[in-house]
Formats: structure tokens, C-alpha cells, sequence
């Protein structure tokens, strides 16, 4: 099969379009999928960067996200049979093979049903960001209905479905971006105020839509810097959750005097232990919701971009270039 190999750490161009085995199935519970589409996350472009998570795992197949038709089942497999089109994110962090490939092997469990109203390429850009908001969102934060969120960069992977999200649990949303585009995309999307970060500080343009409050929750994801200022913008009591290493630097006095419940989100966690089946069981209820929602027309996935398999390489430049609108996608043919 045709697949995309991380050879070494380092720049995209350790990327190479290689020829391998097919996976088979091992054990009676696995299914066969035959990838039509793979998304493309930052976390890719970290790990092909730094290194995997796991010792000698090189070479190795990255990609977390996937969606592609069944094509075999293992004797165990009660949940699917050849043809259904299923979307999942698993492997590609160094243990397992990742959706960089023609073809992966996983656990019946893992995998959803792809949701009706989405295409292929939609369906693959989905997972990864919509558990990452989700739990960010409702597991974190524990947003509902009436508050305030404020979402950073709204236009991107996460934020984007992340403000879709919270007005659908009745917040309102606040997101910041970099430019007029950008403004009416995330308006298009529901949310109530579009902050141009770029033209004036978020956290004044935060408490004038407020009346001086502060969001109830906030949500960063962009790094230290944004997330040591978004403390001034949460309301007293509020939750400020974040993707990243705020860095050991990082000080506290503003979230400690305003009593923020601050919250840290990694979704990979379970994919990265075999000892937490109930979190892994929870992100796929998570992507079970997200089809309900998406085939009721309340959550969308943008793909701003799709690159052939062979050009994986090109699409890590791209996110690492920075201010990617939606998500980009590998399709796979």
C-alpha cells in the first residue's frame, strides 16, 4: 500500500511516499479500512518536528485522523461488515500506524459511523478537533447555557467547530482573529462577537461585551502568551482551559485572585495508555453526539484545503506557516 513514512525528526522533508505491507487483522474484534481521507493536525507537525511519543518507534506512519469504507472484519466484529464508512482518530503518535496510509487496522470500538451529511474529506478532518473542544468545552469547563465563552483563534482547526459547539449548548461566543475574513467566518458560525486581536487588546473588547465581567470560560489555543493575558478576561469563579504548556514562567496571581478553575485538555491522553478504556469509551459518545449534530445541521467542518497523499509534506508547511482557516486534509485515492 502507498503510505507516508516519518523517517527521522526534523523538517517536512522526512516525509517519504513509500510502498508497504498491507495491515492485517490480528485479533477477532478489528476491523480493515480501506482510508479515503486523512486530516492534518498540528500535533503531526510536532511529532514529525520533536520526535514521537514513544522509544524506537521510527520509522512511523503519523496521522490521528481517518475516515475510509470497512473492507474486512475480524470474526468477533458485531458492529460493522464491508462497505460501512467509518470515521475514527487513532494511531500515528509512534505505537500504532496512523492515516497517512491506503489502508489501517484498529478496534472495532474506535471507530464510528461516519456521519451521513459528511463527505470523506469533511469526516477525516473531524475527530481529533471536535473530541479536543468538546472536552475542552463540557468536560473542562463545563459550559451551559446562558454563559459567555470566549473562544481563541475561532477561525481554526478547534475553534472553529469549538464555537460552533458552544452555542449549541446555549452560550454565547466571543472569538478572536486575524482579519476581516476571518471575522465573518466565525459569524457565519453563531458566534455573537468577532475580536480582531490585531486591531485592539482582546481583553478590553472581552469586558465591554460582558459589561465588565469577563467570559465564563475561555479557551486557548495558541500558547503561553495568550493564555497569561486571557486570565484578565475571565469572569471571577470562571474557567480558563488550554491546549498547551502554559511554561514554567507562567504567572498565576491574576487566575488566583479572580479564583479561575483552570483546566489543562490533551485528548491523546487515552490513545497514549491502555489503561483508560472509560476515556477512550466517553471520545467515542463524543463523535457519536457530533454526527447527530452534523446530520441535523448544527456543526460543520471546514476543510480549507485537500493535498494528494504524496504531497503530506506540503500540508505541514502550510500549518506551520501559522493562521490556517478550518482544516487541511489528505485524500487519499
Amino acid at each position: 500500500m502507498k503510505a507516508i513514512v516519518m523517517t527521522r525528526a526534523g523538517g517536512p522533508e522526512v516525509l517519504e511516499a513509500v510502498d508497504l505491507p498491507e495491515p492485517e487483522i490480528k485479533t477477532p474484534t478489528q476491523i480493515k479500512v480501506r482510508l479515503r481521507a486523512a486530516g492534518v493536525n498540528p500535533i503531526d507537525t510536532k511529532l514529525r518536528a520533536r520526535g514521537l511519543f514513544f522509544d524506537d518507534a521510527l520509522p512511523a506512519v503519523l496521522g490521528c485522523d481517518g475516515a475510509g469504507e470497512v473492507v474486512a472484519v475480524g470474526d468477533g466484529v458485531t458492529r460493522y461488515q464491508p462497505g460501512d464508512a467509518v470515521w475514527f482518530c487513532h494511531g500515528g503518535l509512534g505505537r500504532e500506524p496512523g492515516a497517512y496510509a491506503e489502508y489501517a487496522v484498529l478496534e472495532e470500538r474506535i471507530a464510528q459511523p461516519k456521519p451521513a451529511s459528511m463527505d470523506f474529506m469533511q469526516a477525516a478532518a473531524g475527530p481529533l478537533v471536535l473530541i479536543t473542544a468538546w472536552e475542552a468545552l463540557f468536560d473542562r469547563a463545563r459550559l451551559g447555557t446562558g454563559q459567555t465563552a470566549l473562544i481563541h483563534a475561532g477561525a481554526g482547526g478547534v475553534g472553529h467547530v469549538a464555537v460552533q459547539l458552544a452555542r449549541w449548548a446555549g452560550a454565547r461566543v466571543a472569538a478572536t482573529v486575524s482579519s476581516a475574513g476571518k471575522a465573518a467566518f466565525v459569524t457565519s458560525l453563531g458566534a455573537e462577537r468577532a475580536i480582531d486581536y490585531e486591531k485592539g487588546d482582546f481583553v478590553e473588547a472581552v469586558m465591554e461585551w460582558t459589561a465588565g465581567r469577563g467570559a465564563d470560560v475561555a479557551l486557548d489555543t495558541v500558547g503561553p502568551a495568550v493564555f497569561a493575558r486571557t486570565q484578565a478576561a475571565v469572569a471571577h469563579y470562571g474557567d480558563l482551559v488550554t491546549l498547551l504548556d502554559p511554561g514554567p514562567e507562567m504567572g498565576w496571581k491574576e487566575a488566583r485572585n479572580r479564583n479561575l478553575r483552570i483546566g489543562f485538555e490533551l485528548m491523546l491522553t487515552p490513545m497514549l495508555r491502555d489503561d483508560l478504556a472509560e476515556a477512550r469509551e466517553h471520545q467515542g459518545e463524543i463523535l457519536r453526539r457530533c454526527a447527530e449534530l452534523a446530520n441535523s445541521g448544527r456543526l460543520r467542518i471546514e476543510v480549507t484545503e485537500t493535498f494528494p497523499l504524496e504531497q503530506a509534506a506540503e500540508a505541514h508547511r502550510r500549518i506551520e506557516a501559522g493562521h490556517v482557516q478550518g482544516k487541511l486534509v489528505l485524500t487519499i485515492d
